[in-house]
């Protein structure tokens, strides 16, 4: 380059955008109609600040029916009804336990089961 002489650059004159789609014809009748989408944490969550999701890492849980990958929703704020699959803290370790009327070992309840979102893969 030359000294004292100075390039300018050419801005493109080309157009980037993307042109809008012209309708042709009538509009399908279905285009009034649209689903809303299903929020699972409005359907599957009552209490949002003491809810959490707990992915199961393996099938020690089978005799519930809870298998390797099952996705737990589980609520802290609940007491556990009779029957009711509750997550307890015992001798430092997670466990899941069927709730009984006449619970005859120590434990600390952690939450109430509400779901399990089973895998399918």
């Amino acid at each position: 380059m030359k000294s004292g002489k100075v390039n300018l650059v050419e801005k493109s004159k080309k157009s980037y955008r993307v042109a809008r789609p012209k309708q042709t014809g009538f509009s399908s009748p279905a285009t009034h109609y649209t689903e809303p989408r299903i929020d699972l944490n409005s359907e599957l969550i009552n209490n949002p600040s003491s809810t959490f999701y707990v992915r199961v890492i393996d099938d020690s849980f089978s005799e519930f029916d809870i298998f390797k990958d099952d996705v737990l929703i589980i609520d802290k704020s609940l007491m556990p009804k009779n029957n009711q699959l509750a997550v307890v803290t015992q001798e430092g370790a997670f466990q899941i336990t069927r709730m009984a009327a006449d619970v005859q070992e120590e434990f600390q309840l952690w939450g109430v089961i509400t779901y399990i979102i089973k895998s399918t893969l």
